[in-house]
């Protein structure tokens, strides 16, 4: 066990921090400025000019996958690579990313685009890589993954309706989708939307994923859902209608009955990626803590030289180095042993990382007093955010489920794991 970081870990992870603090960071409130002018769903300029930059300087794509990816099966030729980080590399790269909230966009990192193209690239035929995955990894395009509806509990995957039925050389699609994220980006062109062609086969044999244009006859936003307030201008969550949306047959992705093994696929890693970011994020409200502390006064003293201050700086500064070295840990076993053998560890990690941040960043916003619950020190924002993360890609309670069910197992050998749980899904962003 290693914990002295790679010359490679380190260049990637460096060039990514260097960009961020010489190009990202003074360009926050330029940032603010255009996300505040005009229309709520738009194209901000300087991400777009941060994007070109990023391209430039090859710091782009980084978690596409390296080409040893044992689940590259379907087409195996490799136009469509990034840089080739591992999750442990990339795990670096991401928690700098998670420290500004439109960081990753910046590299073309950032979800749900980043599992889609992962889905793109594993499982994808020649023609929807040409149509869709080249766009994408150009940062041309954005995407909406489509899974979670308002009739059932979605944390369940097995409860979703939504139908897609073959019609000749076509599928119809029927159904009501939300917490569709990024679908309020003008750039976003097409959905990955899971669905049921068959409703009476096996529980996870049911499902099915399809590309879906978004200007496809029958799409309808309906409203965009804000998390306690805040939009999430411009990728949004939307509340979707599809309605008779006819698309192509050849826009089936692995073939039917194949949904569920594609969510497995893209799921480990987008779940990882998520709480790669979250350690940034608490890292950023740490350090606003402290500045805070020490640059007021309060019964006669800097606050921070109160004992409670103290003790709460302390078990943060615990908290995110236990919650990283998790984080390692399961990006290192994914890479070794794969993201089936790193199940328990991911699941853990799941729970753990935004908890981990909402504590913080709630004592942060203890510290920032009034200023905290207002939208000046971006604190209330990043509370929302990770709040967020407790539900998205599977709530709390199936990843403690899952954990706990693989705990009693070791311990009573003829139990039966349930390996292809519907546990393993959940609300997906």
């Amino acid at each position: 066990m290693d914990f002295q970081p790679t010359e490679r870990q380190l260049y990637w992870r460096d060039r990514v921090r260097d960009f961020i603090a010489k190009k990202v960071r003074p360009a926050v409130p330029t940032y603010d400025e255009q996300d505040a002018e005009g229309d709520r769903w738009k194209v901000i300029q300087v991400v777009q000019d941060l994007k070109a930059e990023a391209k430039e300087a090859g710091i782009w794509n980084l978690f596409m996958p390296p080409r040893n990816d044992s689940h590259h099966h379907v087409d195996e030729t490799f136009e469509f690579e990034g840089p080739g980080l591992t999750n442990l590399e990339y795990a670096m790269c991401a928690e700098e990313m998670g420290r500004i909230g439109f960081a990753s966009e910046v590299f073309n990192c950032s979800a749900p685009d980043t599992g889609n193209m992962e889905v793109l690239h594993r499982y994808g035929t020649r023609e929807q890589k040409d149509q869709w995955l080249e766009p994408l990894m150009n940062g041309e395009i954005r995407s909406a993954f489509l899974m979670t509806e308002p009739q059932v509990a979605s944390s369940d995957a097995t409860n979703i309706e939504c139908r897609i039925e073959k019609d000749g050389d076509e599928y119809v699609i029927n159904g009501r989708k939300w917490w569709s994220s990024g679908a309020g980006d003008p750039r976003c062109k097409v959905a990955i939307v899971m669905g049921k062609t068959d409703f009476g086969a096996q529980r996870h044999q049911q499902q099915s994923m399809v590309l879906m244009p978004m200007d496809a006859e029958g799409v309808t936003i309906l409203r965009h859902l804000p998390v306690f307030g805040y939009d999430d201008a411009p990728h949004g969550h939307m509340e979707i209608e599809l309605k008779d949306v006819r698309i192509p047959a050849s826009n089936m992705l692995l073939g039917e009955g194949r949904g569920f093994e594609i969510a497995q696929g893209r799921l480990g890693p987008g779940r990882i990626h998520h709480c790669m970011r979250t350690i940034g994020a608490a890292e950023e409200a740490l350090e606003k803590m402290c500045r805070r502390l020490q640059s007021r006064e309060a019964f006669g003293k800097s606050i921070y030289k109160h004992s409670v201050w103290e003790e709460r700086v302390a078990r943060a500064r615990i908290d995110i180095e236990m919650t990283r070295l998790l984080c390692l840990k399961a990006a290192d076993m994914m890479d070794k042993v794969g993201n089936k053998a790193a199940k328990q560890e991911i699941a853990m990690i799941k729970v753990q990382a935004p908890n981990m941040a909402l504590k913080i960043i709630d004592d942060a916003i203890q510290a920032h007093g009034g200023g905290g619950v207002s939208e000046d020190y971006g604190l209330a924002r990043s509370y929302a955010g990770q709040r967020t993360l407790r539900l998205a890609d599977g709530p709390d309670e199936v990843h403690a489920r899952s954990i706990a069910r693989m705990e009693f197992a070791k311990h009573t050998p003829d139990t039966e794991e349930d390996g292809f749980s519907s546990g393993d899904l959940g609300v997906t962003r």
